[in-house]
Order: structure tokens, then sequence, then C-alpha cells
């Protein structure tokens, strides 16, 4: 039969990954139009788009080769972004998942730098890891990004380097172009101390989350 990307419920202190449903188009459609500033590589949907955007993602869960999810903050119970495992592989058995990368991944201005980044990455490196016991989870950028790269570097995944005219460019005024994208990495040897990052990051954004309520 095969494996079947399929993503759970993940749930931690600051975020609940939930599989991405129609219920949180009203949410997202508000999430996205925050301030868009801040997403000058990465395509995020128009509020007008939204519903479009759940189809596309749910017919491209039902090839088996995407599970989305939508990021709800915890402290508000609303969706403020998406995220997604993506591009499984099966190299060495096709009911066993070597590898699997993390992409479709936004949030909404108001939710970023609120460690619910940090805490999504654990939640979705946790469980490929200790559940699917992958070898490595991959993360990809425009090359250009620096933003989403430092982000990317700072939750522990390794550059492995840059692939030229890799996949469609989705920088605004670049439709139909290609555009060379930064690979990231982390894999199953490292992921003990890319855990132990990601915790103690989640808990400094806790312990100043406590003191501020």
């Amino acid at each position: 039969m095969g494996f079947k990307l399929e993503g759970p419920v993940l749930e931690g202190a600051l975020v609940r990954l939930e599989p991405l449903t129609h219920r949180h188009a009203a949410d997202l459609a508000v999430a996205a139009e925050e301030d868009r500033g801040t997403y000058a590589f990465t395509w995020v949907p128009r509020k007008h788009e939204i519903g479009d955007y759940v189809d596309a993602q749910l017919e491209r869960a039902a090839t088996g080769r995407l599970a989305p999810y939508a990021q709800v903050s915890l402290a508000t119970g609303r969706a403020v972004g998406a995220t997604s495992y993506w591009e499984p592989r099966c190299w060495r058995s096709a009911d066993r998942l070597d590898a699997v990368e993390v992409g479709f991944t936004w949030l909404a201005r108001s939710a970023q730098g609120t460690g619910l980044n940090a805490e999504a990455k654990l939640l979705l490196f946790r469980h490929a890891f200790e559940e699917w016991d992958v070898s490595r989870v991959d993360l990809k950028t425009d090359a250009r990004n620096e933003r989403s790269r430092a982000a990317i570097a700072s939750v522990g995944a390794r550059f492995e380097g840059v692939l030229r005219n890799w996949s469609r460019s989705w920088a605004p005024g670049e439709d139909g172009r290609l555009r060379d994208s930064a690979i990231f990495s982390v894999t199953a040897a490292e992921w003990p101390q890319c855990r132990g990052r990601l915790e103690s990051r989640v808990a400094r954004f806790l312990r100043r989350e406590s003191s501020t309520g």
C-alpha cells in the first residue's frame, strides 16, 4: 500500500497545529492581511483567495504528498498562519518514510517573533524524527530571502547550498520566472541537539509571556 503522508494534531504550549480545513479560512483571511510587507519572497494568499488556497492544499493532500496545517495560537484560539509536511520520500521501502520537507509556511505579522514558529518546528520535527523515524527533514526558501534563511538557521537547520533555477518564484512581479532555492536540513543524528535548542527557545518565550502576563 505504501506510506501515506497524514499529519495528526500536534499541540504545544503556544501553538496547536490542526490539519487544515475550510473552518480555518475566516481566521486565515484576517491573518494574511495584517501586514503583507513581511512576505516579500513568500506567496501568501490574499483575503479573497483563501477559499481557493484551502481547496488547492486539500487537493495536494489527497495525492498523499502534502499534509497541510493551520497554525492556531493557543493564546487567542485563532488560526494565525499555515505550514505543512511536504514531499515525502521512501527510499528503502514503500512503507517507510525516510525524509520529508517542512514547507508552505507563513505567519501573520502579529504572530512573528512570538515563539510560535519555533514551537511549530519543534512539534513538526519531533513527530517526523520520533514517530515516523525519518533520516532527515528538509526546509527550503528563496535564496534571496535573508529573513527566511535566518529564521530557518535559527531553529537549528544546517545550510546545504543553493540549487539554481530550482522552483517557481513567488516574489511579486516574477510570475513565470524561476528562483534559486537555499536548501537546509536537520538529520536524525543532529536532531537531539536541535531539539534541545528549540526547547530552550520555546522556554524563553514562555518565561517572557509569563512575566508580562
